[in-house]
């Protein structure tokens, strides 16, 4: 035996009597209970840099949706459409807010939906906070429209959320889910989005902090309005714009990605005038194609952000890559 041979040896059998005095000494006396299942996520944020612009996706937490009785095709082809994706009704769907920092003002665009709909959604500060913001630090809201879960998460109890805060929308929403005249009228089952509405916005109102607008502008540098009609009498998306680079917040123009990007014609049980939505959905879907704009959904999984390509009369949806370098 040669002198590697032997210090090879010596060094298996030191590590071995090593090892064994180790287990001796580290070895339970009995088994170990499993560690129990926490079946919870983290508060989600996602965040990503637009030109001099820092977008953090909030998410408000998901609802389930029988989105095979809600959308305007047949049932066995939503949920044809469904499986194909790995998925299936009710449908768990996401709603996202999403943040933007300007470096001078702090925008939040949607505002989820607070305690309107239930336990799994309202979880929107929750997302903020993780994120290192809080809601007093917000300048500025968008919404896009004016039903619950958009809105809900403006005020708690008759008190604005976000108390330094000028409040933005369409005034053709604002006319229409704040007056008591609509809310009178409406079905039985409809008078809680009016209700929901009027809780979460009056607040804002009453104080003077509420700023309706018109027509496409842009009431703070960078974000535009963009008019797209259909869903609500006044549903908007958002341009949001720094050094060539664009974010289009599309609202609610989608709702099924395994539905709706292959046949944008479908429409959903929640639109006030599906044709126009219809329509709103391909204009805005074209236009962000064709400026290569990031889209950023309120309810595609979240973070609900992405490309879209166009496929003849469908969409090809690309979602972002995951990045932790923010440049």
């Amino acid at each position: 035996m040669n002198h590697f041979t032997r210090l090879f040896h010596v060094t298996a059998l030191t590590a071995a009597i090593a090892l064994g005095s180790a287990a001796l000494v580290v070895a339970p006396t009995s088994a170990s209970a499993a560690a129990p299942q926490l079946r919870t996520q983290a508060p989600g944020f996602y965040r990503t840099m637009l030109g001099d612009f820092e977008i953090t996706a909030l998410s408000d937490g998901t609802i389930d949706l029988d989105v095979a009785k809600l959308l305007a095709e047949p049932a066995t082809k939503t949920d044809a459409a469904l499986a194909k994706a790995f998925v299936h009704g009710p449908l768990e769907t996401s709603v996202n807010a999403y943040l933007v920092n300007t470096g001078t003002r702090l925008v939040l665009i949607d505002a989820g939906a607070g305690t309107l709909f239930g336990p799994t959604l309202g979880k929107l500060l929750a997302s903020l906070k993780a994120a290192g913001y809080q809601p007093e630090q917000i300048d500025d809201v968008f919404v896009t429209h004016m039903h619950p879960d958009h809105v809900g998460g403006l005020s708690a109890n008759g008190v604005r959320v976000f108390p330094n805060a000028t409040l933005h929308a369409d005034k053709r929403d604002s006319d229409f889910w704040l007056s008591q005249a609509n809310l009178d009228k409406a079905p039985a089952d409809s008078k809680g989005f009016f209700q929901g509405a009027m809780a979460s916005v009056n607040p804002y109102v009453a104080a003077g902090k509420y700023q309706p607008f018109e027509a496409d502008g842009e009431p703070v540098p960078g974000i535009h309005t963009l008019a797209s009609y259909g869903h609500t009498a006044g549903h908007t998306s958002y341009l949001v714009e720094s050094k060539g680079q664009q974010l289009l917040v599309v609202g609610d123009l989608i709702h099924v990605a395994a539905v709706q990007f292959a046949d944008p014609g479908v429409t959903m049980a929640f639109d006030s005038d599906a044709k126009a939505a219809a329509l709103s959905r391909t204009a805005v879907f074209g236009m962000a194609a064709k400026d290569d704009a990031l889209v950023g959904a309120a309810h595609l999984q979240f973070p609900g952000m992405g490309h879209l390509r166009a496929a003849g009369k469908s969409w090809q949806w690309v979602p972002v890559n995951y990045s932790t370098e923010l440049k």
